[in-house]
């Protein structure tokens, strides 16, 4: 066999084929063997059909089917599972007449896979048979015969999915009327088939022994017994009886082999059951065969009677009926008492052996068919068989189940009642029966409460009801005094027992329990056991029942375990008639047994106080409460009144044995402290007071208790037991609704809300029952009214109102101590289960409490969490119980919502909430509102929030408490303009936790409104849209104050986690026309915060333009002037089109020519006009040149007539705000316009301009006390704006630009404007800076002109600044060599890089900037001084920024020194921080640039300073803190497709003061910048801290340089070789960029030196490697010196490569010039300080350099000569 590509032997044209070799053989031997393959039988096959013309028949079947049919017949269960399932589905889609194809040689493989060992594969086979029969219906017709066999053992098969498959087949194939037909047609081959699998058919037959392991073959075998034991009961069932008369043979056949009888004892249990099926089918079919099998038959059922498997069971004992009626002599064929009857006896005694349910049933009906021959002695074989059921009573597993039990007893008491009607009158069997069976069965039960599960006393009452009513109905003259004689025998038993059981002074609880529970069941009328199973009839009036009752239920004695106990109580003409009903025959003798037990009972209590007896007297007296017995219970005592009774109820104890009993007995009993547990004693009060003769009887008698005698828990299990029973409670009802119980409880409720306890009891258990009554009395209804008056209810609920009120006055540990927690429960339960018609005044007083604790603020409350909720749930279910109350609220008006709206309006408008106690209020009115959804009146959430809603006169009120300093910035940003001081004072400090009443009276309305709108409730008056302008004022307040203290963006915060935003509110309202309107008509009423509202609203898109249009279509309309207009067209200006904005100009521009002085400084005026004019200007949306010149003249004009109103160097305390007014608005036009204007202007508009310009600079520089008014700092800012404009222009002017200007124009700046302006702002930034101000920060509006005035300042030119003189200030101590007036500048300037204000920062680091590169050259001139000291030599950078730096590592220190180095610190933008770092960053900036500006030698000793003070290490560590991890400089899309990716390092950084959007990344920037720096100039000291850095730090650094810096520096570095303009004398010097080589040529005379010098890939951190290139005329040693000169050089000078290579050149032609080495460091020139050797010993004549002999000295500790070893003099 084997592989595709295998050589095919030579000759074999064709490959291998079964089919022809199937043909060959039938063409060899001439017959046609069945199918080719392995099988002795039929049924085994392979698929190909081997016939003469083979290929023929073959090539009929579709060659997919083939290939199909062929996998069947594999041995592999997967393939076969596979493949029959794609049969099945082939079968479904393929063409009818192809899957006809198939039937043939479909029979054969059904027949052998339908008995395949995998029970899928069986499963498949039927799902796959059905889909063929469906498609090919009638033509399976001719192929019945051959599977109908198989086809019956497959729907019987004992894996049930392939069973239901097989008869779903069977269906599909035959409607059931003609499936008897079908299975007829087939009977003889069925039979046939099924014969031999039983007869003929073994493990080995069935199943190839070779291939199929023995355990397999096995289990086929049994299967397939199995299922044709069942197929041939499933034939007997299907066939008619003449179809079976022709079958008789065949089954008389069968039944005459011994092998079908032994299958009654095969060890297959699964085999035994389907044979005594098929065993009762035979009998009940075909009964002449059966009978004359009868020895057989007998024998094989009758004596495996004892068969207890549970699978056998059933069938078997089937069959054993069906023997017994069909063979009516089986008796003859086996022995009764030696074989049947003691395997019976052992099954029965042991239980049935667990199978009781199934085989009790069978034993009435097994005793009835056994004939009296067989039972005889009667006697004897009746009481063994009686006595062994009850013997298999009492096995454990009998005892645990219900089940089983119940059948035992069920079958006991059947036998006994058929035994007692067979034998009736014969007295011996008669007492057997009773005397030796029934009674002691009974007493057995009595003793173990388990065996009473199986309902025994219901069939024993059930039996003396059969006995009872027989007697009544036979009046012939035995049965009935039969029947009379048994029964009175039976009671004499029986109260025999049950004295014995009572009479014990230690009775066995389970004993005395079991008699009443038999008292209980014998008193009844009828039994229950026809309707079968007990019914558990529980009375209930509650939703709930309350905790207690729980208690209740755990007592064994409470008729709560007998539940007929609520069926008994009754009134007493009900009970008579009860016992009416009952039969003479049973009530005399129960009630005698009643009252002797009683009697019994009564005398050991009083004797012995026994609890068991007492317990039992209270079920006794449940049941039988009659006068009889309670006289009974009296005995022979007197009356004897403990205490004076009121008359009436003295006769009633003369007169009512019952009531006396109640006197004299019960209440002693119930007033015993020891007692815990006394629901029984409370029974057998409810058992007295039912022998009253009215209600009124019983009114006065528990009024009496219950002033006098009852304690609360008595009187709470009383109420309880009434709660519990409609009987009791039919008994009560006068007492309930009496003034006696209501004043009493109204007294307990007062007790418990004050804790004022009795002492003589416990207090907690006291205080805890007190409780559950109120909750009780309070919560249950019965018929819809309370259980007690309604009177009392409501005084109850106005004392728990009451102890609420004052649980705001106590400490939280009080309260959590204090009633409330009852009063909550209480208050729940009442809520709970009143219906709305029952809600009284006084509990919506209480409802509106409890909301109000809940709404206020823990603080305000002193409530601890846990009753926080519990108030919670308490509010909520008395909400509820009003919005689903009937009838509309909205018409009667409900007091807790009208007062709740109230309460919570006053809350939100007294500012007195912080954002805690609002978020608290928020979330209960949530709660709240969303309760009032539920109401099916929709109007009244709208009513509500109307109620909350605050009048118009209110929202102004409440607008106008809101702080002013909103306005600092709309000013400064020149969004609104303003004449008036209308700023009050800034917040309070006191007020900075409570919110302002608008804020917390919008956000409260506004989430009203989110909840309302869920259900799409429409509100009235234009609610809606008026709380949105209000929510939407609030938060445009919120947004425009600068610097808002904590509790404002934490109010701005919990609205938007609450989802209260404009957004949500205009989704849901969807009415953003009517807002327009209403927002544009308050802005034009009164401009400020309304007219910005509506700008924000059209910057954030939610309004589109159109819709804003139709507003400000009429631009008349907006004049006169008022502010409002003026503030709504300023607003508008950012959003208005060109043609707009000419039509506002246009009205604007004839009003400015015509102005009297004092119409200058009016809105309507001048100064309205004119800031309507700025706003327009501000778009840059005019670029009429002429137009802007026009008005700058209109100006000028201005200034001749009315010079006073323009305000040059004045005092501006007298100075109106009217005038303060135009002139920042002339000030801001003038700044405008140099923006804006191109057009040339004449000399003396300049002049008007600049001198302007200074005067108003002079004025601001004057006037810096008065910077806290607000117009007065709005003028100095835009004075600043003004000369910044002006400093700008200049700055920017080119050549080109010159030409336009004035002549002299530029000169005049430079030497007068320029130098005026900063001879101005200079001491103004100081004098500014000088005082000690609360608040710095930029964005304070004391600080706005910082900006403006830092802006300008940067443009000062660097000659004014090193020629300004300043005030003097000088450091004692301070080494300097820089002039007085350059060290006051330095002094002064420098500590102002710690200012806590960003732009200060920035404009002083620009001035020090310009300075830097000048400073060097004083320590230059005092070099020499420095050169020749005995230790290493080292020089401070200036003094004062090295001061200035020591404080800030210090500040630094403390807030990154925590901080790991590689960790990245975010510095949050304007912080404290943020000023420290930024200070420290650019002191470092300044300090790099005044290095680099430095010269080699001075570098060196800098250097050294900065190493001894380990400055720069510190830096190192902390720009590793604040550099990103990715350096990526935010580019703008454009600029995305450039190749190289920008970063912090290839990008300059621009410190910008005006700019502060990109403040996020200005420190992470600045420290890229100065690493930068710090690299380039000083690389020998960074790689010097690289390399003594912890491992950890080494790679970080390493790591970060590579990726981001090395790159970069090699660059410019590169670059800076290439286009160096330094030129040696003899050395040429060339890079290559793309191998990061430096080549240097040296040549002179005859001598030519190439060195290359190569780039590291972490440059500057890694070592330069120095190569020798072209050599000649250089000895190596001297070659190898120098190189190791040059790396030496350049790895640690601190400068670049050309720097480096001079110095090496330098060295190099001082060696040509003769001047010797110095003898320690092989160098001329000294490789640090750039010093010659100078100092010579005087004995060898060596110079050495003085730095070396310094480290030669101090490390050696000698003083010797390097060279000659003699003494260095």
């Amino acid at each position: 066999m084997g592989g595709k590509n295998k050589q095919r032997t030579k000759g074999n044209l064709r490959p291998s084929n079964s089919g022809r070799a199937a043909e060959l053989l039938a063409k060899e031997q001439g017959t046609v063997p069945g199918f080719i393959g392995f099988g002795k039988f039929q049924s085994e096959l392979g698929y190909v059909p081997a016939i003469q013309g083979a290929e023929e028949i073959d090539s009929l079947v579709d060659s997919d089917f083939r290939m199909v049919l062929r996998k069947l017949s594999k041995k592999d269960v997967t393939t076969k599972l596979k493949a029959m399932q794609e049969f099945g589905t082939m079968c479904t889609e393929r063409d009818t007449e192809i899957v006809k194809g198939v039937l043939p040689y479909w029979p054969r493989i059904f027949c052998k896979i339908s008995l395949d060992h995998d029970r899928r594969v069986r499963e498949a086979t039927q799902q796959a048979f059905e889909k063929l029969i469906l498609k090919v219906r009638k033509h399976l017709a001719p192929y019945l015969k051959s599977l109908m066999g198989y086809w019956l053992m497959a729907q019987c098969d004992a894996y049930a999915p392939a069973a239901s498959a097989a008869k779903d087949a069977f269906e599909a194939a035959f409607p059931p009327s003609k499936q008897p037909e079908a299975i007829a047609f087939c009977k003889d081959e069925v039979i046939s088939v099924l014969q031999d699998h039983l007869i003929k058919e073994t493990p080995d037959t069935l199943s190839d022994p070779q291939a199929v392991p023995e355990e397999e073959r096995e289990a086929k075998f049994f299967r397939v017994v199995t299922c044709s034991l069942l197929a041939l009961k499933k034939l007997l069932c299907l066939l008619s009886d003449n179809e079976l008369e022709s079958l008789e043979e065949k089954f008389k056949s069968l039944l005459s082999q011994n092998k079908f009888w032994k299958y009654g004892k095969h060890s297959i249990p699964q085999i035994r059951s389907a044979y005594f099926e098929l065993v009762s089918s035979l009998c009940q079919r075909i009964p002449r065969l059966m009978k004359a099998e009868a020895p057989k038959v007998s024998s094989s059922v009758l004596l495996s009677i004892d068969d207890s498997d549970p699978i056998v069971c059933p069938a078997l004992w089937e069959a054993v009926l069906y023997t017994l009626t069909t063979i009516e002599d089986c008796w003859h064929h086996v022995n009764a008492k030696k074989s049947v009857f003691p395997k019976l006896s052992a099954v029965v005694r042991e239980g049935g052996r667990g199978l009781a349910t199934i085989i009790y049933p069978y034993l009435l009906p097994f005793i009835s068919k056994l004939p009296q021959s067989i039972t005889a002695p009667k006697l004897d074989f009746f009481k063994n068989f009686l006595t062994s059921v009850v013997t298999g009573l009492s096995t454990e597993r009998i005892k645990t189940s219900f089940s089983e039990c119940s059948a035992v007893v069920s079958a006991f008491f059947e036998c006994l009642r058929f035994i007692m009607q067979q034998n009736l009158g014969e007295e011996e069997i008669e007492e057997m029966l009773i005397n030796d069976q029934l009674i002691p069965f009974i007493d057995a039960v009595l003793k173990d409460p388990r065996l009473q599960n199986g309902q025994l006393f219901d069939h024993l009452a059930e039996t003396l009801n059969s006995w009872e009513t027989r007697a009544d109905m036979e009046k012939d003259e035995k049965t009935a005094p039969n029947l009379e004689k048994v029964l009175l025998n039976f009671w004499e038993r029986l109260s025999e027992i049950c004295v014995e059981k009572i009479d014990e002074p230690e009775a066995d609880v389970k004993s005395v329990l079991g008699v009443s529970s038999l008292l209980q069941v014998l008193q009844k009328p009828k039994s229950s056991l026809k309707s079968n199973k007990k019914k558990n009839i529980k009375v209930r009036f509650a939703n709930e029942m309350p905790e207690s009752n729980k208690e209740e239920e755990k007592c064994v004695f409470s008729e709560g375990e007998n539940s007929e106990g609520s069926e008994l109580m009754a009134e007493p003409p009900a009970s008579h008639s009860c016992s009416d009903l009952i039969s003479p025959l049973r009530k005399k003798p129960l009630e005698d047994l009643v009252c002797r037990l009683a009697e019994m009972s009564i005398n050991y209590i009083n004797d012995q106080k026994s609890e068991r007896h007492l317990r039992f007297l209270s079920t006794l007296l449940n049941s039988f409460s009659s006068t009889q017995v309670f006289k009974v219970l009296l005995g022979d005592e007197k009356h004897s009144i403990i205490k004076s009774r009121p008359l009436e109820i003295s006769k009633l104890i003369q007169k009512n044995p019952a009531v006396q009993f109640l006197y004299q007995k019960l209440i002693g009993w119930l007033n015993e402290d020891q007692r815990k547990e006394a629901s029984f004693l409370v029974d057998i009060l409810y058992s007295a007071l039912c022998c009253c003769d009215n209600n009124e009887e019983r009114k006065d008698v528990l009024d009496n208790l219950t002033e006098v005698d009852l304690k609360w828990n008595s009187v709470l299990q009383v109420i309880e037991k009434a709660c519990s029973s409609s009987d009791k409670h039919t008994l009560v009802i006068p007492w309930l609704k009496g003034e006696v119980l209501g004043e009493k409880l109204v007294t307990l409720a007062d007790c418990l809300c004050n804790k004022d306890l009795e002492s003589t009891v416990s207090p907690e258990s006291h205080f805890s029952e007190g409780w559950t009554l109120l909750s009780l009395v309070l919560s249950q209804h019965v018929e819809n009214d309370y259980l007690i008056g309604k009177v009392y209810v409501e005084r109850i609920i106005v004392k728990l109102h009451e102890t609420l009120c004052k649980a705001t006055k106590l400490s939280e540990a009080e309260n959590s101590d204090s009633s409330v927690s009852f009063i909550c429960d209480v208050a729940y339960n009442y809520f709970s289960s009143a219906k709305g018609c029952l809600l009284l005044p006084s509990s919506e007083d209480l409802l509106l409490t409890l909301f109000q604790l809940c709404a206020q603020s823990k603080e305000k409350t002193h409530l601890p969490d846990f009753l926080i909720s519990k108030l919670k749930n308490t509010w909520l279910s008395g909400v509820n119980l009003l919005v689903h109350q009937t009838g509309s609220i909205t018409d009667k008006r409900s007091t807790f919502l009208h007062l709740s709206a109230v309460w919570l309006k006053n809350q939100v408008q007294s500012s007195s909430l912080d954002i805690q106690s609002l978020q608290g209020l928020l979330s209960a009115v949530d709660d709240l509102l969303n309760k009032l959804l539920e109401s099916e009146d929709t109007a009244l959430l709208g009513v509500y929030i109307g109620s909350v809603m605050p009048n118009n006169s209110e929202w102004e009120k409440m607008r106008q408490s809101l702080p002013m300093q909103w306005l600092h910035r709309p000013l400064l940003d020149g969004r609104l303009s303003l004449n008036y001081e209308c700023f009050k004072t800034d917040f309070k400090q006191e007020d900075t936790k409570k919110l302002p009443s608008h804020l917390c009276t919008s956000a409260l309305l506004s989430k009203m409104i989110l909840v309302a709108l869920k259900k799409e409730i429409v509100l009235e008056n234009n609610e809606l849209e008026k709380i949105i302008a209000e929510l939407l004022y609030s938060l445009q307040w919120c947004e425009e104050l600068d610097n808002p203290p904590s509790f404002l963006t934490g109010f701005c915060e919990m609205l938007q986690k609450m989802n209260i935003t404009y957004d949500n509110l205009c989704g849901l309202g969807n009415n953003t026309s009517g807002l327009l309107q209403l927002l544009f008509n308050r802005s034009r009423e009164h401009g400020t915060l309304w007219s910005l509202i509506i700008a924000k609203l059209i910057l954030s898109r939610s309004v589109s333009s159109d819709e804003v249009k139709q507003h400000y279509r009429r631009k008349e309309g907006f004049f006169p002037l008022t502010e409002g207009n003026m503030h709504t067209i300023q607003s508008l200006c950012p959003f208005l089109s060109k043609e707009d904005k000419k039509e506002f100009i246009a009205q604007c521009i004839p009003a400015l020519l015509a102005w009297t002085k004092e119409d200058l400084c009016s809105t309507n005026g001048g100064f309205g006009h004119l800031a309507i004019f700025n706003s327009c200007l501000q778009t840059k949306s005019i670029d009429d040149g002429e137009l802007l010149h026009g008005i700058l003249k209109i100006l000028i004009c201005w200034k001749k007539d009315h010079e006073d109103i323009f305000l040059f160097s004045c005092n501006l305390s007298e100075v109106s705000p009217e005038i303060l007014g135009v002139n920042i608005e002339i000030i801001r036009f003038l700044s405008l316009f140099l923006k804006s204007c191109s057009s040339t202007l004449a000399e003396s508009e300049w002049d008007f301009i600049m001198c302007s310009m200074l005067a108003w600079l002079e004025t601001t520089s004057e006037n810096h006390t008065l910077y806290s008014v607000p117009l007065v700092q709005l003028f100095a800012c835009v004075s600043c704006d003004l000369a910044c404009e002006l400093s700008a222009f200049f700055d920017s002017t080119t050549r080109a630009n010159t030409a336009t200007l004035p002549v002299n124009l530029i000169s005049e700046w430079k030497e007068f404007f320029s130098r005026g302006i900063h001879s101005l702002l200079l001491p103004l930034l100081v004098t500014v800076t000088a005082g000690e101000s609360k608040d710095t920060s930029e964005t304070s509006f004391q600080n706005a002109m910082l900006k403006p005035m830092c802006e300008t300042l940067t443009y000062i030119p660097k000659d004014q600044l090193l020629s300004y003189k300043l005030p003097a200030r000088l450091v004692a101590g301070q080494k300097t060599n820089l002039p007085e007036h350059l060290q006051t500048v330095l002094n002064t300037l420098a500590p102002l890089l710690l200012f806590r204000a960003r732009p200060v920062q920035i404009a002083v680091y620009h001035m020090l900037y310009k300075l830097m590169p000048e400073l060097p050259q004083y320590d230059q001139v005092n070099l020499k001084s420095y050169g020749d000291e005995e230790e290493e030599p080292a020089l401070s950078p200036p003094a004062a920024l090295m001061s200035l730096l020591s404080t800030q590592e210090d500040l630094l220190e403390n807030v990154l020194g925590c901080v790991p180095v590689g960790q990245i610190v975010t510095i949050k933008p304007l912080s404290e921080d943020f000023c420290y770092v930024l200070g420290y960053l650019l002191t470092w900036k300044l300090i790099l640039t005044f290095f680099k500006a430095s010269s080699s030698q001075l570098r060196a000793l800098y250097s050294m300073y900065l190493r001894k003070t380990k400055s720069l290490n510190k830096l190192l560590y902390h720009l590793f803190r604040l550099m990103p991890e990715n350096p990526a400089y935010a580019e703008t899309a454009t600029e995305l497709s450039n190749k190289e990716p920008k970063t912090f390092f290839t990008e300059e950084l621009q410190l910008s003061i005006r700019e502060t959007t990109t403040l996020p990344y200005h420190i992470p920037h600045l420290a890229c910048s100065v690493y930068h720096m710090t690299l380039k100039d000083l690389p020998a000291m960074v790689r010097l801290w690289w390399n003594s850095s912890e491992k950890r730090v080494f790679n970080i650094v390493d790591r970060f340089t590579s990726k981001y810096v090395s790159n970069v520096l090699s660059f410019q570095e590169i670059s800076s070789v290439q286009t160096s303009t330094q030129l040696f004398n003899g050395m040429t010097v060339k890079a290559r960029a793309t191998t990061r080589e430096v080549m240097a040529t040296y040549t002179i005379e005859d001598i030519v030196i190439e060195l290359i010098i190569q780039l590291p890939s972490n440059y500057p951190l890694g070592s330069i490697t120095v190569e020798s290139g072209k050599r000649v005329g250089v000895a190596v040693q001297q070659w190898r010196n120098w190189m190791l000169q040059l790396s030496t050089y350049l790895t640690h000078q601190n400068g670049s490569i050309m720097e480096g290579l001079a110095l090496w050149k330098n060295n190099v032609d001082k060696r040509f010039e003769g001047v010797e080495d110095c003898m320690i460091c092989f160098s001329v020139i000294h490789g640090f300080n750039y010093s010659l050797p100078k100092k010579a010993c005087r004995t060898c004549k060596k110079k050495f350099h003085s730095a070396c002999l310094y480290k030669w000295f101090t490390s050696s500790n000698k003083s010797t000569c390097p060279l000659c070893r003699e003494t260095f003099f």
